[in-house]
C-alpha cells in the first residue's frame, strides 16, 4: 500500500510513439489491460500478451479482437521481440517475463503510465474514481457524451453494450477522454493508485469505503490517495462529487479547483428528487441549482445508479451541454455486461449475472432488483473470490447485506496460492447463521455442481436468479440455464 513517505507515484522511461510499434502486456486478460490492449491494436499497434487463468468476458473480447494471449508467463514470451512490455500489477518482481524484459533491456512501463503517455496529452481527461460504480458510470457518461455529440474517448473495465467495446479512441486532440480511474495500485515498482496518472480535468468521486484488503490495511490509506487524486487537480479542473457521501464530501474540502456536488441532499447542486422505481429501471427528476430541469427516464435500477446517472449529466454540464442535450445519451443506455446482466431464461426463471462483491454493492444491487422485479422470489448466489471477499473483513457486513433476497447461497471462498491464515479467512459458517437469524434461506455449497443442481431442483417458474462475483463464477450462468432446460 502506498504510505506518506512514498512518492505518490512513479515513471520510468518511455519511448516515443514513433519508437513503438510492438507491445507485449504482461496480464492481458485484466479488466483494464484487456481494454488497452484493443486501444492499442485500434491505435495501429501490434499487440500481444500474457496472462493466467483467462475467462470471459475478457477471454471473449480477445479472441474477438483477435489479439494472441499466451497462457502463463515465460521469457520465450518475449521472443516476438517486443518494443515496449506493459507490465500489469498483477505481475510481481519476479515474474520470468517482466524480468527477462529489463535483461532483454525493452522498456518497461505501467499500463496507466503508458496509456497516459499514449493517448491523454492531448485530450480533456474525464476520470470517474470511487469505490463503487467506476465501470457503469464510465459507460454511461460515455454514452450520454456521445449522445451530445462530443465523440469522445473510453476506456473501461468492462464491455459495454452500446458500443461492444471496452474502449473507444474518441475524435482527436481536444476531445473529452473517460476512463475508470482505479484506487488500486498501479505495479510492482508503482505502488500509487492508476488514477494519479491519468492527468484528470474533470474528476468525479462517487464514493470511498474500505476495499482491497490486500493493499490496504485501513480506510484512512484508502483516503489519503483519494486526497492525493483532489490535490492534483489544477485550478482549472472541475471536481463533481456525491454529496451524500462523508468521506468523499471530506476529499472535496481540500479541492482547490471548481467542485459540483450531486445527490440526494437538499444542498446537492445537481439534484435528484421525487425519485421512482419502476419496471423499465427509474425515473426522478433533476434539479440543478435549485431550479427543475426535468424529468429522467433511466433504464438503469436501483439509488446507487441514480447517483451514477447524475454524475453523469455533471460531466456533460462541466462540457458545456445542457440538460436536454443528455437525455438521450441516458435513454439509450445498455449497460456493461456483468452489471444486472440478463444471460437468458428457463423454465420461466430469469438468470441475472452481476459484478457485486463489496456488501454495499450487493446490497445496492439486491433492492435494484427487487424494484425491478416486483412480486418475484430473488435468489442471491455469491461467490466469495476478490481479495478482500475471501478475508473476513466483511465478515459481519455480509449478514444484513443480503436482506433483500429470498434465498442466499455461497460457493466455497477461492483459494489463491497466497493462502490467508485462520484467522484471516471468511468463516462462511458464520456469515449462513447470521443471515439464517434475520430471517432468510441461507446455504453453502462446495462445488459449482452442486449449486447448479440445488437451484434446479428448488427454483419455480417466475424466479429470479442473480449469481454475484468478481469473476466469470466457473460459467455457471450458462450451466443453470442449460440444466433448466433438461429438466423442461
Amino acid at each position: 500500500m502506498t504510505k506518506p513517505n512514498q512518492p505518490w507515484f512513479i515513471r520510468r522511461p518511455m519511448p516515443t510513439r514513433a519508437e513503438v510499434e510492438k507491445v507485449h502486456l504482461i496480464g492481458i486478460a485484466g479488466a483494464g489491460m484487456g481494454a488497452f490492449a484493443g486501444m492499442l491494436q485500434a491505435a495501429g499497434f501490434e499487440v500481444r500478451g500474457s496472462d493466467r487463468n483467462v475467462y470471459p468476458p475478457m477471454s471473449t473480447e480477445l479472441t474477438q479482437l483477435g489479439i494472441p494471449w499466451m497462457e502463463g508467463w515465460a521469457p520465450e514470451h518475449l521472443d516476438w521481440g517486443p518494443d515496449l512490455v506493459i507490465v500489469g500489477n498483477v505481475c510481481r518482481r519476479d515474474n520470468p517475463e517482466s524480468v527477462a524484459a529489463a535483461e532483454r533491456g525493452i522498456p518497461s512501463v505501467s499500463f496507466p503510465q503508458a496509456f497516459s503517455d499514449l493517448f491523454l496529452t492531448d485530450a480533456v481527461p474525464v476520470v470517474i474514481a470511487g469505490t463503487h460504480g467506476k465501470t457503469t458510470t464510465t459507460a454511461l457518461t460515455t454514452n450520454v457524451l456521445h449522445g451530445a455529440g462530443l465523440n469522445p474517448g473510453m476506456l473501461v473495465g468492462g464491455v459495454t453494450r452500446n458500443f461492444d467495446s471496452t474502449f473507444l479512441l474518441g475524435g482527436g486532440p481536444g476531445v473529452p477522454f473517460v476512463i475508470e480511474g482505479d484506487e488500486y495500485d498501479t505495479a510492482w515498482f508503482d505502488k500509487g493508485p492508476k488514477f494519479l496518472h491519468y492527468r484528470p480535468q474533470i474528476c468525479v468521486i462517487n464514493n470511498i469505503e474500505f476495499d482491497h484488503a490486500d493493499i490496504y490495511d485501513t480506510i484512512e490509506e484508502i483516503e489519503e490517495n483519494f486526497d492525493r487524486l483532489v490535490d492534483i487537480l489544477g485550478p482549472g479542473a472541475t471536481l463533481l462529487v456525491n454529496v451524500d457521501d462523508a468521506r468523499v464530501m471530506a476529499r472535496a474540502a481540500r479541492a482547490k479547483c471548481t467542485v459540483r456536488t450531486y445527490g440526494f441532499g437538499p444542498e446537492a447542486s445537481l439534484r435528484a428528487v421525487d425519485i421512482e422505481p419502476n419496471a423499465a429501471g427509474c425515473a426522478f427528476t433533476f434539479v440543478e441549482d435549485g431550479v427543475v430541469q426535468g424529468r429522467v427516464q433511466s433504464p438503469l435500477a436501483g439509488r446507487h445508479n441514480v447517483w451514477n446517472t447524475l454524475a453523469a449529466i455533471g460531466v456533460a454540464r462541466a462540457l458545456g451541454r445542457d440538460f436536454e442535450a443528455t437525455l438521450p445519451g441516458i435513454r439509450s443506455y445498455a449497460g456493461v455486461k456483468k452489471r444486472q446482466e440478463e444471460k437468458g431464461e428457463a423454465r420461466g426463471v430469469l438468470v441475472i449475472d452481476d459484478y457485486g462483491h463489496h456488501p454495499t454493492a450487493i446490497d445496492e444491487t439486491l433492492q435494484a432488483l427487487r424494484a425491478r422485479y416486483p412480486g418475484r422470489r430473488l435468489w442471491a448466489v455469491y461467490e466469495p473470490k476478490s481479495n478482500t471477499a475471501r478475508r473476513n473483513v466483511h465478515q459481519d457486513a455480509y449478514a444484513a447485506c443480503f436482506d433483500a433476497a429470498d434465498f442466499v447461497l455461497f460457493s466455497r471462498p477461492f483459494i489463491k496460492e497466497d493462502k490467508l491464515t485462520a484467522d484471516e479467512k471468511l468463516d462462511l459458517d458464520r456469515v449462513v447463521d447470521a443471515i439464517a437469524a434475520r430471517g432468510r434461506s441461507a446455504r453453502h455449497r462446495p462445488s459449482i455442481e452442486a449449486l447448479v443442481e440445488l437451484i434446479a431442483a428448488e427454483a419455480t417458474s417466475g424466479d429470479v436468479v442473480v449469481f454475484m462475483s468478481s469473476s466469470g463464477f466457473e460459467g455457471i450462468h450458462d450451466k443453470l440455464l442449460a440444466r433448466l432446460r433438461e429438466g423442461a
